[in-house]
């Protein structure tokens, strides 16, 4: 008997008798498990020309290969063998009826999934059928379109195994391929598989791109981008990534010229990636494709050094100077000594931040990225002028160590976007990772790069960054443009915004709340000490909040006008039994005595606390349309019978301070955003100063087990 693991309990069916269920012996066989299931029902037909196939699903063919693959449970259907199916969908193709040929086309571009079957009718000369087929169906007239369609799905579907080489096509066949995609009107599914067809010769075959490329144009494919059907759109954007990707590299800017020519940018942006609700995988696939075969364009100048004997390329950086400071390109031509102009150059390059100031040429030396980051720089400098001309006259105004060098910080980060772009390399067949603001300007990488040089100058004043922290304000501008990018902003302006979201202080917000959330914050020692600490913390916060409501805050007074330079007062009393509160004449130094203060509502009396819209100061007529701003500073105190005692805070921290407050004098939970941020800084401070003692000694996840009971107590004490 064989053992268990070489058992495979199944269903089988067979047209017209009741399925059976049987244990297959794995080591059997296959011809002799057809055998008996045959035998079994009695089967006339030559069990040589039968076979097994799944019942559901992918409905494949059972070899000798595959079998190990099926599971218990799998239902199974004897059915004729590929080869026999084969034979006979070879002959049904060729039938003089129209029916039974469109019958058989339908059967056969089913069964072409299945690759034991495709082989089978590839050895009948298949594949040369089928191009026959389809270069003479225009004769077909009742049937023709439905025909085709299935020609061609069956003749993909075969291509796919790999199993014929596409070298073997004529030109006949490739145009006529090719006249079904210019065609203005097309049936659909003949359009799809007529350029799923195109895009297999054009990345399989070198020969065949170039017969391809002549028989298609961009400006005829750019009518299948206007439609509505996706998938046509997919189709299409592969067929012209495909056109891309095997163009001779001497070709491949002329062909990004006709693509801009044509506004294939703007013509992707309106109708598909705007005008689609959801974009599928393979149109994300394809428009991450095209991505980063148009930023590829790049790796030329990217990798060209600069000479500095170039005079063309020097006058780029007298350009430079010239924007920065106003002065003409011939003023070498002017009177002077040689030395004076050498030294009024020197000093000109040092402001415009180059590491050579005597020969900034030698900086662009450097591959990567050699002449793009000068191209960034005189791009940033003709078409952001007023923010070039601020950054480099801010900075050459700073003292020499916290200055932000132009020049190096130029070239350090059209090497990071190169990095983070992946400039130069070929795209990933599974990635799909495009992001649509790339999409929304003809020059995306330059405007890109103009966003972030403001960006990195931004970061390095919140740094108070100095020369020898370079690096480290790098890092942090990566780190920056890295989490910008991760939510795929959908426009320029929408990135540069959600940059400003983003600043160094916000990084560093991020950074202590990751290093919270990484492993070893996650164990269950760690979450369970979490938990014990966290009712301490909070006990914590409450108690300050309460003592700056004893302190007490002085609050403006507004109406639905203007406002006004009158001022209100209001404290809670030691026992924090009462709310003291009065006006004032003027702003107070310091802390107003209780005393002072005319009226008083005890904390007992205190009904609910509103906040932002729910005030009803900010329901009064015109407030709310006059200070939109005031609304998140805006709460009110609700006490008896419908009176209230209205708040516009100073700020938010002193908003967040007393909502909390006075959500904890009337026993509910503290909400605020500064609660949240307290929390967490105050715990993981805690934390921390716990578990100094095991620095880098790993926590287990679990405790250790208990020992077993020893089998005596002997070793027990006896007091008596």
């Amino acid at each position: 008997m064989p053992p268990p693991s070489d058992i495979v309990k199944v269903a089988i069916q067979w047209p017209g008798a009741y399925p059976k269920l049987m244990e297959i012996d794995q080591k059997k066989p296959l011809s002799a498990i057809i055998k008996e299931v045959s035998d079994g029902w009695s089967i006339i037909q030559n069990h040589e020309e039968l076979a097994l196939q799944y019942a559901e699903g992918s409905g494949f063919y059972i070899t000798e290969k595959n079998r190990n693959e099926i599971k218990n449970g799998a239902i199974l259907r004897l059915t004729a063998s590929p080869t026999h199916t084969a034979h006979q969908l070879h002959d049904r193709v060729q039938s003089s009826s129209m029916d039974v040929k469109l019958e058989a086309l339908k059967d056969l571009a089913k069964f072409s999934r299945d690759i034991t079957f495709a082989q089978e009718f590839i050895n009948l000369d298949g594949i040369y059928l089928l191009t026959q087929m389809v270069e003479s169906g225009t004769d077909l007239l009742a049937h023709f379109g439905e025909m085709l369609s299935y020609s061609l799905t069956a003749f993909v579907e075969l291509m796919d195994h790999g199993i014929v080489s596409w070298d073997t096509f004529s030109v006949a066949f490739i145009k006529k391929i090719a006249s079904f995609v210019n065609k203005a009107a097309m049936d659909v599914s003949i359009l799809q598989r007529s350029l799923a067809i195109l895009e297999s010769m054009v990345l399989n075959s070198h020969d065949l791109y170039q017969k391809v490329a002549q028989e298609i144009t961009i400006g005829q494919l750019i009518p299948h981008l206007q439609g509505t059907d996706q998938e046509i759109q997919t189709y299409t954007i592969a067929v012209i990534n495909a056109l891309f990707l095997k163009a001779p590299d001497d070709k491949r800017q002329e062909m990004a010229n006709i693509l801009a020519q044509k506004q294939l940018r703007s013509i992707i942006l309106t109708h598909v990636i705007r005008a689609q609700r959801t974009i599928n995988n393979e149109m994300a696939h394809q428009l991450y494709v095209l991505q980063v075969l148009t930023f590829n364009l790049l790796e030329d100048r990217m990798m060209t050094k600069m000479d500095p004997q170039d005079q063309a390329q020097r006058d780029i950086i007298f350009e430079l100077r010239r924007i920065a400071f106003d002065v003409e390109p011939d003023q070498n031509n002017l009177g002077g000594s040689i030395e004076k102009r050498k030294s009024m150059y020197t000093r000109d390059y040092k402001k415009l931040g180059f590491t050579n100031n005597v020969n900034p040429a030698l900086d662009f030396t450097h591959t990567p990225p050699g002449m793009l980051a000068l191209d960034n720089m005189l791009y940033f400098a003709k078409h952001h002028q007023d923010a070039y001309i601020r950054i480099v006259l801010e900075n050459s105004s700073r003292e020499d160590k916290h200055e932000c060098p132009f020049g190096r910080s130029s070239i350090e980060l059209t090497k990071m976007l190169c990095e983070i772009l992946k400039v130069g390399e070929l795209p990933s067949e599974t990635c799909n990772d495009f992001h649509p603001m790339f999409f929304t300007h003809d020059r995306a990488f330059e405007e890109f790069f103009c966003i972030c040089i403001q960006l990195l100058n931004k970061t390095w004043k919140e740094m108070r960054a100095t020369s020898e922290d370079f690096n480290k304000v790098m890092q942090v501008v990566r780190e920056q443009i890295m989490r910008a990018l991760t939510n795929k902003p959908s426009s320029l302006d929408q990135f540069k915004s959600r940059l400003q979201n983003l600043s160094y202080t916000e990084i560093l917000k991020i950074r202590q709340s990751e290093r919270m959330n990484q492993e070893d914050f996650q164990s269950r020692p760690i979450l369970e000490l979490k938990e014990k600490i966290q009712p301490e913390i909070l006990e914590l916060i409450k108690q300050q909040r309460l003592n700056r409501l004893v302190e007490g805050t002085c609050f403006r007074k507004l109406n639905s006008r203007r406002r006004q330079d009158k001022f209100w007062y209001c404290r809670l009393s030691p026992n924090h039994k009462v709310l003291h509160y009065g006006d004032l004449e003027e702003s107070p130094q310091g802390e107003v005595p209780h005393d002072s203060l005319q009226d008083k509502l005890p904390v007992a009396d205190i009904k609910a606390i509103l906040t932002g819209k729910d005030c009803p100061h900010m329901k009064e007529k015109g407030a709310l349309k006059q200070n939109k701003e005031l609304l998140e500073l805006a709460f009110s105190v609700m006490y008896e019978s419908n009176c209230q005692l209205n708040f516009i805070a100073p700020d938010k921290h002193e908003y967040c301070i007393w909502t909390d407050g006075l959500n904890a004098l009337l026993g509910k939970e503290m909400i605020s955003d500064q609660t949240r941020t307290d929390m967490d800084t105050l715990l993981s401070m805690e934390i921390k100063l716990r578990l100094l003692d095991l620095e880098n000694i790993q926590i287990p996840d679990a405790p250790p087990p208990i020992p077993k009971e020893p089998s005596n107590y002997d070793f027990v004490y006896d007091c008596n």
